[in-house]
């Protein structure tokens, strides 16, 4: 049975201007996610229903409720926490 190990990212400390990059991150995952689902045939319904292509997501990320934007916030957090973990450095220019 699969068992995920993902690395251990637990004592990387992320700064703010890092945090708001994370945020940024997160609301363009939604946007592709998003593009991808419609490209796909799917558009927004109160309900999700995968025979009619239909889901609650597809609204702007600003609309979605929290639950929504902390799964593509945790995403985000992990990815920018295991870049610097794995010993890359992020900076804006």
């Amino acid at each position: 049975m699969y068992k995920p190990d993902p690395i251990d990212t637990k004592d990387v400390v992320l700064s703010e201007d890092i945090m708001e990059l994370c945020e940024a991150l997160a609301r363009n995952t939604h946007e592709v996610w998003s593009e991808s689902r419609i490209r796909e045939g799917w558009s927004y319904g109160e309900r999700r229903d995968d025979e009619k292509k239909h889901h609650p997501c597809l609204v702007p990320y600003e609309e979605l409720p929290e639950s929504e934007k902390d799964y593509d916030r945790n995403t985000s957090l992990e990815t920018l926490k295991l870049i610097i973990k794995l010993g890359y450095k992020i900076t804006k220019e």
